[in-house]
């Protein structure tokens, strides 16, 4: 498939995820359209690291502070199922990154599809569309062991999984810290970069987003 097909499509269903990020701000007023309510706790990632070389954020070794917002996607009632969303901000040398999972599979085809669950643990998650790495195209996952303990996987499209990282929650974040907006087009970890067909596809619709919130884009 050329980039100019790729592009295109792209770009035509960043429209559609725009139109329909829009119908749902008319049909229900929140700060968000999506993912409109959740919490947000401190935790602590610790990455054992990957022998890959040359290396992106999570093939190396560490362990970071970070803040973790659980929520759900339409934020349906407790009892219905809904689309999982797990959001990390992570410290980087430039400032912080955003990463964004979401419930769906782990199997070559539904680690692609959304896959509504009851609870934040009901499903594992991913990144649904992939980075762009030193290695070729990567999507990251999150796969729950309790309530607040969480493994962290990547793999090429269509490889293995394989464990990079554990993240551990915690306390509940303070006022300040509970009102951040996550954006992972603009914040990005070092060696994980979006796609140009990522970016099409996605910012129209965080472009409505803020502009239906009225909230003004991240920093």
């Amino acid at each position: 498939m050329s980039r100019e097909v790729v592009s295109t499509a792209a770009a035509g269903g960043g429209r559609a995820l725009a139109a329909a990020t829009a119908a749902v701000a008319v049909a229900r007023r929140a700060a968000k359209p999506l993912h409109p309510r959740g919490d947000v706790v401190r935790g602590v990632l610790r990455r054992s690291g990957t022998p890959a070389t040359p290396p992106a954020w999570c093939d190396e070794a560490g362990e970071d502070d970070v803040l973790v917002r659980r929520s759900r996607s339409l934020g349906l009632p407790p009892y219905l199922p809904d689309i999982q969303g797990l959001a990390v901000r992570v410290p980087v040398p430039e400032g912080h990154a955003d990463l964004l999972f979401a419930g769906t599979g782990f199997g070559h085809l539904t680690r692609f599809l959304l896959t509504p669950s009851r609870t934040p643990g009901g499903r594992p998650m991913t990144t649904l569309l992939p980075y762009r790495s030193p290695h070729g195209p990567l999507l990251l996952g999150a796969k729950h062991l309790s309530a607040t303990r969480l493994v962290l996987l990547c793999a090429s499209p269509a490889g293995r999984w394989q464990r990079f990282g554990d993240l551990t929650l915690g306390d509940v974040a303070d006022a300040e810290d509970a009102e951040i907006t996550f954006d992972p087009l603009l914040h990005t970890a070092p060696g994980l970069e979006n796609y140009p067909w990522v970016e099409r596809l996605r910012e129209p619709a965080y472009v409505t987003a803020r502009r239906t919130s009225g909230r003004p884009a991240p920093r």
